[in-house]
């Protein structure tokens, strides 16, 4: 007995065939990035690719990845806009990076270090319509050298931490211009939680709040081994659209005279405060590095009973500006600064060992000074001690919990037991 099949039924069942086909075709194209923060910035750390059909056995040998980077923005130099990126490992995962024994998806751990910038999804630009660290287009392609098999289109981007904040933040800190901030809520609340605030750096002003979080690993506040100590804390890092140590002109002031940002920010803050009741108002801390750090000491300055705290490193407000009456106003404050004596763009003799010295005269008890001859690789796989990073970057130990020393070279203390910049800012609480 013969089946007949009309031709409208044929037709349908053909595209759908297609389309199916296509679709796996497609997909089997697709693959996820991994941008995770270290101490020198950002790195795509990982890519994951989607198979068609799941396996159970991987080679990381088996493949071969090349990275196009390119910008409409700004000036990439030759040398860093293609290249080859080195697999070190494979393993088969969920679509997410998770290891599983059997799955659809594998993922290539890629090799990343501070002098590997073809690993970095942003660019540095001293110039142009976007100075600072900006994204690039990175485009990744991932061939099984086996079967000949090529990845180029991207899917998704997984960005560890970064993914736990709220982007959207928008403060109109003055008639019609606003500020971005981000923002993260902690994971396990308690009736009160505390509220740490980091400024960023010069290079990380704009509009795209996540420059300041992957720029210098600021990020690593809503990391559990940091919120552990403050029992979860809320994470707020402000954005200034231009950098925090611009006068009214657009030029970079070291405290000589009023910036344009310190009173917009901190209306931002207590916004913020306002808008989250449960913030402890009596356990909020105040960090940055270098124009942060400046903004940091300016709005401890400006109000030294608001914070609870302030965690300063690569400080830039120069001393010669800041009077002993403010000195006097604010030596009750605790502050931990964190500097290295090779950092030739915020000079210590001129910012941070004299405002350090005329706050120990003034009376400063809860006050501390890790001060280190050079910012090293801290995890050791890069030369470690023998490794130095520029010494503007001393942020690093701040970010990392890392800073556990006092200006004399002996243990900052906290009840008699030796702790690290973390774990003091934590025990931190206004009277």
């Amino acid at each position: 007995m013969k089946t007949f099949i009309s031709k409208k039924a044929l037709v349908l069942y053909l595209i759908s065939t297609f389309l199916s086909y296509f679709h796996t075709v497609q997909a089997s194209n697709d693959y996820t990035l991994v941008v995770e923060g270290y101490d020198w910035g950002p790195a795509v750390s990982k890519v994951i690719l989607s198979l068609d059909a799941p396996t159970k056995v991987v080679d990381f040998k088996d493949y071969s990845v090349t990275v196009e980077r390119s910008s409409d923005c700004v000036e990439i130099p030759a040398a860093l806009t293609k290249g080859i990126r080195n697999v070190v490992f494979a393993y088969i995962s969920d679509e997410k990076g998770n290891r599983v024994k059997e799955g659809s998806f594998i993922t290539l751990v890629l090799s990343v270090a501070p002098n590997l910038p073809l690993g970095s999804p942003f660019q540095y630009a001293t110039s142009g319509k976007c100075r600072g660290n900006s994204w690039v287009k990175y485009q990744v392609n991932i061939t099984d050298n086996k079967t000949s098999k090529v990845w180029n289109k991207e899917k998704n981007r997984i960005i560890p931490l970064i993914d736990d904040f709220d982007l959207s933040g928008k403060y109109p800190y003055e008639a019609g211009k606003t500020m971005s901030y981000a923002a993260f809520s902690p994971k396990n609340k308690a009736a009160k939680s505390p509220l740490i605030i980091w400024l960023h750096g010069g290079g990380e002003g704009g509009t795209d709040p996540t420059i300041p979080l992957l720029g210098n690993k600021a990020a690593n506040y809503a990391s559990d081994d940091i919120q552990n100590y403050f029992g979860g804390a809320y994470v707020l890092s402000p954005q200034c659209p231009g950098a925090w140590m611009h006068n009214k002109d657009g030029v970079t002031t070291h405290g000589k005279e009023d910036d344009v940002y310190n009173k917009g920010l901190m209306a931002l803050i207590k916004d913020f405060v306002k808008s989250h009741p449960d913030i402890d108002t009596k356990r909020i801390y105040v960090g940055g590095c270098s124009n942060g750090g400046y903004m940091a000491l300016k709005l401890i300055l400006n109000e030294p009973n608001y914070f609870a705290a302030g965690y300063i490193s690569a400080l830039a407000y120069q001393s010669q500006y800041i009077t002993d009456q403010q000195i006097n106003s604010i030596k009750n404050v605790p502050i931990w600064f964190v500097h290295s004596k090779d950092d030739g763009t915020t000079v210590p003799e001129n910012t941070v060992v004299p405002v350090y010295q005329r706050l120990k005269a003034a009376g400063a008890k809860n006050l501390h000074f890790s001060y280190y001859d050079h910012v090293i690789d801290l995890s050791g796989f890069f030369g470690g001690k023998n490794y130095y990073y520029t010494g503007h970057w001393s942020w690093i130990y701040s970010h990392v919990n890392a800073a556990k020393l006092d200006f004399d070279g002996t243990p900052v203390l906290l009840n008699g037991h030796p702790v690290t910049i973390m774990e003091w800012m934590a025990a931190q609480k206004k009277k």
